[in-house]
């Protein structure tokens, strides 16, 4: 199997990589070209969470919310309009173009999924690197992402995907049965929808988790939180574990880094939290933007008081990438200070992530401060927990287990 970066700077493996995971047929020469646009709209179904003056009729509030201000205005709609109804970015969206994802776009009167059944990157990674501490340690995890995001963070480790178009990138179309089959032949016991961000192919993500519940394989996402409550509601019912990223706890650093807004963020974590789903957080810390200790600080308190103290909080290593190569990586005594704070405010399992070999890798019982997890980079190296409970004292340990 290849790396994100490789199928994108060392072409020539990607029909192999795909091959061997049961994803094209062996010998298909399908690096010479990019699919035709025309060839990914043929295939491009119908996108979900959305609407448009056809759709709305005289629902105002399907487009503008509930707004007293929208009350006694008249409004001039474009009846080729379509308003995308996916992220919180709600993007108003004329006849042959897209939003801001680049992964949805308005054909004819109807937004369709531009990224549904194109896979690109594929890897069977660790479940610890996406990373989920607290969901079946040691599962090997069958990862994909596509083309398309949301968000424009400065940092973006998968820019090459995040920031590209689904025609910029050699494709095939893939039903989900066939990613559910070449998961199973990779004996994976999860699909992981990461790399970009997922929520862009909502509709095929959780096509495939629904397949993949009936063959026994659980699902996973590791995404952003920037979509609306309609469709996490969807994504919570169907797959079994969702990771979300809180880049920082300030509208402002969401702004000027991200090109968004930190309160649907916030939204979408309380969603998840009471939905069921296992969930777990990551804050990337960035040198001089997002690491002082009011913002580490203000993050825990929220944590601690929204979602609840048994929740796993990753603080991970930024490494110097796309715009943002100027920083230097994460001091780790910055890491330290940012879990210290977070379980002297209560979060029982607290991680310094990116910074293999850390005693902060570990996992701690809350009961006796035993180990009950040993890791080493991203690997399981032993395990204390027995039903869910650490065998020293008894105590449950959050999390899937089995």
């Amino acid at each position: 199997m290849y790396s994100r970066r490789e199928f994108l700077y060392r072409a020539g493996r990607f029909a192999a990589v795909l091959g061997g995971a049961g994803l094209i047929a062996p010998g298909r020469r399908l690096f010479a070209a990019s699919p035709s646009f025309d060839e990914i709209l043929r295939t491009a179904p119908k996108a979900r969470y959305w609407t448009s003056l056809a759709l709305a009729g005289s629902d105002c509030a399907a487009c503008h919310g509930t707004d007293a201000s929208l009350r006694g205005r008249v409004h001039d709609h474009d009846p080729g309009l379509v308003k995308c109804l996916l992220c919180a970015h709600t993007c108003a969206i004329p006849a042959g173009e897209r939003g801001k994802c680049r992964a949805r776009m308005n054909v004819g009167g109807e937004l369709r999924s531009l990224v549904y059944g194109r896979p690109l990157a594929v890897h069977v990674d660790p479940i610890e690197k996406k990373p989920f501490f607290h969901f079946l340690p040691g599962a090997a995890a069958f990862s994909f992402g596509t083309a398309g995001c949301p968000l424009r963070c400065r940092f973006c480790q998968n820019w090459q995907l995040s920031q590209s178009r689904p025609e910029d990138h050699p494709t095939e179309f893939t039903p989900p049965e066939k990613v559910v089959a070449a998961a199973g032949a990779r004996k994976a016991q999860v699909i992981a929808f990461t790399y970009n961000e997922p929520t862009v192919q909502t509709e095929f993500l959780t096509d495939v988790a629904r397949a993949a519940k009936k063959g026994g394989i659980r699902s996973a996402l590791v995404s952003c939180g920037f979509m609306n409550e309609a469709p996490l509601r969807e994504i919570c019912e169907v797959l079994d574990a969702v990771k979300i990223d809180l880049k920082g706890f300030s509208p402002e650093f969401y702004r000027e880094v991200s090109a968004a807004e930190l309160a649907p963020v916030l939204r979408s974590i309380r969603q998840a939290a009471k939905s069921g789903i296992h969930l777990e957080i990551v804050n990337l810390v960035v040198p001089t933007l997002n690491d002082s200790e009011k913002m580490l600080r203000e993050l825990a308190d929220w944590v601690a008081g929204e979602v609840g103290p048994d929740v796993p909080v990753h603080f991970t290593r930024f490494h110097p990438d796309y715009q943002l190569r100027n920083l230097p990586p994460t001091p780790v005594a910055t890491l330290e200070k940012a879990r210290e704070i977070a379980m002297r405010k209560g979060i029982r399992y607290a991680y310094v992530g990116n910074v293999p070999g850390h005693p902060g890798n570990h996992t701690y019982c809350p009961g006796c401060g035993k180990v009950v997890v040993w890791r080493s980079g991203f690997f399981v190296t032993g395990m204390n927990i027995e039903k869910g409970r650490c065998r020293s004292c008894r105590r449950s340990i959050a999390g899937v287990w089995a």
